[in-house]
């Protein structure tokens, strides 16, 4: 997600504000997570809106009121509380307000994992997810289709999942589904899993392996990289026999290669050139 300067204010202020809301003992971060997200659908249908709310240059005590008088009744007070700080900040774009909103109510369905112990269990989850959507191309194109009803995307995501996740994970799977701007849905979910990890102060590395790894070897993997990129990682892996030996690492933007596969391929460029 990109943001220009005043986005990035205005997604702080609301974040900081999330985090005093949900600090109250008897504030639901999930509920209060699925109630933004309701409210990102709503204005993703409604442009008008969107864009009423998005104005900068209008009175932001008018935007509060609109909000409040579409949405009083409709969700909790913490919500409300929360679309105050969202609404009543300056957006560069309705859209980039639209996205922050999204944002935040990602945050808050994470916060919930978090206190419940589950936050490693969805990020897993996730991880798991993005890589059966992305090893099934027709299953990518039904829930990327731009054409097809969103709920029809949602019910495939809720019978691919069935009960087998934690309600966390099928509800943030449901939302890139439902809103997947214009990326990939693996690249969606995937995105989720860095949000996750980031909530443990961690970077993500995606490791593709020819065999299982131990645990033994896992953590020796895992400390290796923590001592290259001097920062805690969290490892997910995939076994793909392809790549006949070795292991692929990504982080981030760097790609580690060192798979029997990578290294043919090199050699083929040398000889090549």
């Amino acid at each position: 997600m990109t943001l220009h300067a005043a986005s990035r204010e205005a997604l702080g202020f609301a974040e900081t504000r999330l985090d005093e809301v949900l600090g109250d003992a008897g504030t639901d971060p999930s509920a209060v997570g699925e109630e933004l997200l309701s409210v990102v659908d709503l204005l993703a249908r409604e442009v008008g809106l969107r864009r009423a709310v998005g104005d900068g240059s209008s009175d932001p005590e008018a935007r509060k009121r609109l909000v409040r008088t579409l949405l009083q009744g409709k969700v909790s007070d913490p919500a409300l509380q929360v679309l105050d700080a969202v609404v009543g900040s300056r957006w560069s774009s309705p859209r980039e307000l639209l996205d922050g909103l999204e944002t935040v109510a990602r945050t808050a369905l994470l916060v919930s994992a978090e206190k419940s112990g589950k936050l490693d269990t969805v990020e897993d989850e996730l991880f798991r997810i993005a890589r059966i959507v992305e090893a099934e191309p027709e299953l990518e194109r039904a829930l990327s289709d731009r054409v097809g009803p969103v709920a029809g995307k949602r019910t495939l995501v809720r019978n691919l999942v069935a009960d087998k996740v934690d309600p966390v994970t099928r509800v943030l799977v449901e939302q890139v589904v439902a809103r997947p701007r214009g990326r990939s849905i693996a690249f969606g979910v995937d995105e989720l899993v860095k949000l996750a990890a980031a909530r443990r102060s961690r970077s993500v590395a995606y490791v593709t392996s020819a065999t299982e790894l131990t645990a033994e070897q896992r953590e020796q993997l895992s400390a290796k990289l923590e001592r290259i990129y001097g920062r805690q990682i969290t490892l997910h892996v995939e076994v793909d026999r392809a790549i006949g030996a070795g292991l692929v690492v990504r982080v981030g933007d760097e790609v580690i290669d060192g798979s029997a596969a990578g290294r043919l391929e090199a050699l083929r460029r040398q000889l090549a050139s």
